[in-house]
């Protein structure tokens, strides 16, 4: 998202301190949602977090640890209790975690014991994501040191473990957030604007498992469409005698079996597969084992979707197709935050909330923006069927001191989210960058990524500077939508929309308006607003070409009320109205006729000055004579300069006429940049804030008339059209001073 003005002002929603209490509570914050009292301290997140590699053993270490900040050259306080108590896996800084606060250093401590069953197995410990790095330690010795916040951590302990004892877990933690060139998407120590509060330490499940010695390390799934058949690589440890064993199941029923060397590629037949998508998320079963000799040594089930994403031409224009089709996509922008976890959702029925609503809402595709989620809320897109954009998480320079670039620790990240979410169906592009924010190597970065994937899309950057890589070009454009120019690539707006919206009684800082592009002073004017801009883009799709769009976003975010729900998860819309809207953006086709037309091929000429003129400058009968005539469009090269702050317009055209129904049609077409108020016959006619697009040509937009601007017109007569449009907001997009319009007339099929 941009940065608006209000990223400027400083929340004060929350304050870190040092304290640490010796026991474990809920910590208060502004706004909690209605799963957090549902934790359960001994065995919080309970489900098995690895959807697509299940084994039937395995142990919940999450639950109450103990914790205490460290330092940077501290030892290791083995076989000590710790200061205070913490409840993983909810980051340092969350509510739930009972600290509530930042530490730079710090250590975690838990005792476990090994299940006597698991005797004669090697013993793994997962660690699925610690904010930034970690070391840990088995019974005091050190088994390895990870950094990156975003990707799984696993350490084969068997060798630390003494007896059949109590064993000791520690793990040392670093966080540095805005202190170095790690990516870590909008995480800040100065939560503000559109940053918000950091989640250090570990964030996701901690767990362990039993495995053979010829056990199975992973999965790499690649859906062949069109030659039916599942491309599957089972990574296992090579030995004499050693193969793998596949049943693929359909419904419970195997639909194809296989049986080949583990490390490499077999390819399983499904004749006429059932095809996944958003409206059809079917997913077929998967059992795979190893086998020694023909004795069966390890087990896992997964599952997998057969789908297909490729850009192809359409009418002469590249688009985004699933499954050889193009069907329009339109998500939200989903950060995943929370106000009682951070990063992490309070409970397993929260995290798939989101995703439930985003189906119900009409949406088929959603924006992971810089965050990576834990393994399960991709099973839940896997089975709900909703397509994910997701982003790598930026090296984020929302700050107020630009961060460097460490850029082998970005690619590092960038190929480990990859290769740890290749096997969800629902994935289908990779978004490199967001808005330029640490921007380094994009087109080395986006070919490498599109070499190691070729089953996806990639999007060299959404939003911000192109360099004709990869299958997007992504624009952001605020508030109402645009689309790119280019012949190359499928064309998408990565995020538009905004509407600030406020709900009594589920505000987090009620002083701040941070994101807020335009306004809506209740639910039925945010339905309104939301309408026209999928009108807008309808129009797009039909007229330009538009694959896709991404409307910010789907939740509040701490000092964000953009949201279509509240940041403590209560829907502020009809949800009807939003879906019926989504279902017209995916469906809707839209026809414009020009009226009056915009200067979009001749300049069309105006009366205007840049002097502020009489108060009724706008009414019907003015004298004007002083005033300079021009072409429009206004701030555009080769037609009439514009240089002030303001700029006041006027125009006469003759109306033909109009039935009741071609009235009620009538739209101002409009291409600006500033603030406009626009007038029919001395009437307001329409208001636009401010439109912030990065690209250029500045787009058209749709805006109805009011009734009063349409109860105005004079038919078969002379009309008066008057505009005032204020300079746009300094450093946002291109052609800060643009102003054009007109009148047309659309119909939506």
């Amino acid at each position: 998202m941009k940065i608006p003005n209000a990223f400027l002002i400083l929340s004060a929603s929350l304050v870190f301190t040092s304290g640490l209490a010796e026991a474990w509570q809920m910590q208060p914050a502004p706004l909690m949602t209605r799963w957090a009292r549902q934790v359960d301290t001994n065995a919080p997140l309970p489900e098995y977090p690895r959807p697509q590699m299940v084994r039937a053993d395995w142990l919940n270490l999450n639950g109450l640890w103990q914790f205490e900040p460290g330092d940077t050259n501290g030892r290791v306080p083995v076989g000590k209790n710790l200061a205070g108590e913490i409840l993983v896996p909810y980051p340092m800084e969350s509510p739930l975690s009972g600290v509530m606060a930042y530490h730079p250093h710090t250590w975690y401590r838990r005792m476990f014991t090994v299940p006597p069953a698991w005797n004669g197995r090697r013993i793994l410990l997962h660690l699925d994501a610690v904010d930034w790095e970690s070391e840990v330690f088995i019974n005091g010795t050190s088994v390895g040191v990870h950094r990156g916040g975003y990707d799984p951590i696993t350490y084969d302990i068997t060798d630390q473990l003494k007896g059949r004892r109590s064993q000791e877990l520690m793990v040392r933690v670093f966080s540095p957030v805005d202190n170095a060139g790690e990516p870590r998407g909008k995480q800040t120590l100065h939560p503000r604007g559109i940053m918000y509060t950091s989640s250090s330490g570990i964030w996701q499940p901690v767990w362990l498992e039993p495995v053979a010695a010829a056990g199975i390390r992973g999965l790499k799934m690649v859906p062949d469409v069109d030659n039916a058949q599942l491309h599957l690589t089972v990574a296992a440890s090579v030995a004499d005698g050693v193969s793998v064993s596949v049943t693929v199941s359909s419904n419970e029923v195997p639909v194809a079996t296989i049986t080949g060397a583990p490390n490499t590629e077999l390819k399983l037949p499904l004749p006429h597969p059932a095809l996944w998508s958003p409206d059809h998320p079917f997913l077929y079963d998967l059992k795979i084992s190893t086998l020694q000799d023909g004795v069966v040594k390890d087990t896992v089930t997964s599952y997998f979707g057969m789908r297909k994403i490729s850009v192809g031409t359409v009418d002469g224009i590249k688009k985004i197709l699933l499954n050889h089709q193009f069907v329009f996509q339109i998500g939200p922008l989903d950060q995943g935050f929370w106000p009682d976890g951070n990063y992490t959702a309070p409970t397993d029925e929260a995290l798939r909330f989101d995703l439930e609503q985003e189906k119900a809402l009409g949406f088929n595709m959603v924006r992971k923006h810089i965050k990576v989620e834990r393994a399960r809320w991709y099973y839940w897109a896997d089975k709900l069927g909703i397509l994910v954009w997701q982003d790598m998480p930026s090296i984020n320079s929302y700050t107020q001191t630009k961060q460097p670039i460490d850029a082998p620790q970005f690619r590092t990240e960038l190929n480990r989210m990859v290769e740890t979410l290749w096997n969800s169906p629902a994935i289908i592009l990779w978004v490199i960058f967001n808005e330029g924010q640490g921007q380094h190597d994009t087109a080395a970065l986006v070919h490498e990524i599109a070499a190691k994937d070729p089953s996806r899309l990639v999007n060299q950057a959404s939003g911000h500077v192109f360099f004709g890589v990869g299958d997007i070009a992504d624009v952001h454009s605020y508030p109402a939508p645009a689309g790119p120019v280019t012949l190359t690539q499928a064309r998408a707006c990565g995020e538009y929309g905004g509407i600030f919206c406020q709900i009594p009684g589920h505000i987090w800082n009620p002083t701040l308006t941070a994101g807020t592009y335009t306004k809506a002073g209740d639910p039925a004017e945010l339905e309104r607003k939301y309408d026209q801009f999928i009108n807008d883009l309808v129009w797009l799709k039909s007229s330009q070409g538009l694959s896709a769009a991404v409307y910010t976003e789907i939740t509040d975010v701490e000092n964000e009320g953009n949201g279509l729900l509240t940041y403590d998860r209560v829907m502020k819309t009809d949800l009807n109205r939003i879906q019926a809207s989504n279902h017209k953006a995916i469906t809707g086709s839209l026809t414009l006729t020009t009226v009056v037309p915009a200067s979009i091929e001749a300049g069309i000429h105006w009366k205007y000055t840049t002097s502020a003129p009489a108060t009724n400058w706008f009414a019907g009968k003015v004298d004007d004579a002083g005033w300079a005539s021009g072409p429009a469009a206004f701030g555009l090269e080769g037609r009439t300069s514009w240089q002030s702050s303001d700029i006041w317009l006027r125009r006469t055209f003759d109306l033909g006429p109009l039935t009741r129904q071609e009235l009620d049609q009538l739209v101002l077409y409009v291409s600006h940049h500033g603030d406009c108020e626009i007038y029919l016959n001395g009437v307001l006619a329409g208001t636009l804030s401010n439109q912030n697009v990065q690209s250029a040509p500045l787009p058209y937009v749709m805006q109805p008339l009011t009734e009063a601007g349409k109860n105005a017109l004079v038919q078969n007569g002379p009309n008066v059209l008057a505009v005032h449009c204020q300079k746009g907001k300094k450093g946002e997009g291109i052609g800060s001073q643009f102003i054009d319009l007109g009148l047309s007339r659309v119909e939506i099929h």
